[in-house]
């Protein structure tokens, strides 16, 4: 009797499993498969968009031919896009997925939370660099080489990452400025600079006469051979700017290519001052028109008071 009873209890259980492993296949094909196909379909087309995305910004790097820099920033950059965002839709996948397995997430969101906590906390700093240093390479705000003023620094960019950027002044001086410091940039570089030079004169030269000169010195430096291609417009005297006593400030501007306004400016200053001398046009605060007046010497003993007979 028990040699019987034992192979219909197999007979049971094995209709029992077959049972519930038809169930559940049904309702995984009913129910988690749709789910399932719905989130890696939707994973496929957001691949898709950031592909869209970084291709883009591939074809405008190719089309950079001659700035070697700027194509390197945006390839740069379309990587870091691609990598991330493939990275975060893989780990929403992944926790859909588990999900419809049911898997329990509790424990894996607890620890990535505290996890992310501490991340956070630790590295707020260099994600804000990162981002704006991403914001920085998209907007094509500035490159290295382009003399640019942020943070109240001023100079010549020489290196430019993610997380911050390299300055150097005139001086010699290098400045390493994280990217999240940078609020307002001025380029300083880009499409074209003013060479604005203010010449000062004395107010006994006729000023008819004074931006006649100017006008002629302007023309002659924005025709020179060694500056045709550095001067792109005729320059403008814009006349009697500023009077302070005796001395007439006169404006002169000559628009040129970014970043080349000290020969011109240096070659300007020259001439004035050669054709000055020749047409007799004194400058402003001559020596010869001021009068100095000593001091007297602290240290001096006092002055003898004449004696006067009563």
């Amino acid at each position: 009797m028990l040699l019987q009873a034992l192979p219909l209890q197999d007979e049971r259980i094995s209709r029992v499993l077959a049972r519930d492993w038809h169930d559940d296949v049904i309702n995984f094909v009913s129910k988690d498969l749709p789910r399932l196909l719905f989130i890696l379909i939707l994973a496929f087309v957001l691949q898709r968009i950031v592909l869209f995305f970084v291709n883009r910004m591939r074809l405008r790097a190719d089309k950079q031919v001659a700035n070697g820099q700027r194509a390197a920033q945006l390839r740069t950059v379309a990587a870091i896009i691609r990598a991330t965002s493939y990275s975060l839709i893989g780990f929403i996948v992944l926790l859909h997925v588990l999900s419809i397995f049911n898997i329990n997430l509790t424990p894996l969101l607890a620890s990535a939370g505290v996890v992310g906590v501490g991340i956070g906390l630790g590295a707020q700093s260099i994600f804000k660099d990162m981002l704006n240093g991403i914001f920085i390479l998209i907007e094509d705000q500035y490159n290295v080489g382009e003399v640019v003023k942020i943070a109240g620094l001023q100079g010549t960019v020489e290196d430019l990452t993610l997380r911050l950027t390299r300055l150097r002044d005139g001086d010699g001086t290098l400045y390493i400025i994280p990217n999240s410091q940078i609020a307002t940039v001025s380029n300083l570089s880009r499409d074209f600079s003013l060479a604005t030079l203010n010449v000062s004169v004395d107010a006994s030269a006729n000023p008819d006469k004074v931006m006649a000169v100017l006008r002629e010195v302007a023309a002659s430096v924005r025709n020179d051979s060694a500056f045709r291609d550095i001067a792109i417009a005729d320059p403008n005297i814009l006349g009697v700017d500023k009077i302070e006593g005796r001395a007439v400030t006169y404006p002169v501007q000559i628009r040129v290519r970014a970043n080349q306004r000290d020969p011109v400016l240096r070659e300007l200053r020259r001439r004035i001052i050669i054709t000055f001398e020749k047409e007799g046009i004194p400058l402003g605060n001559d020596p010869a028109n001021m009068l100095i007046l000593r001091a007297p010497n602290p240290t001096a003993p006092p002055a003898q008071q004449p004696l006067i007979g009563s």
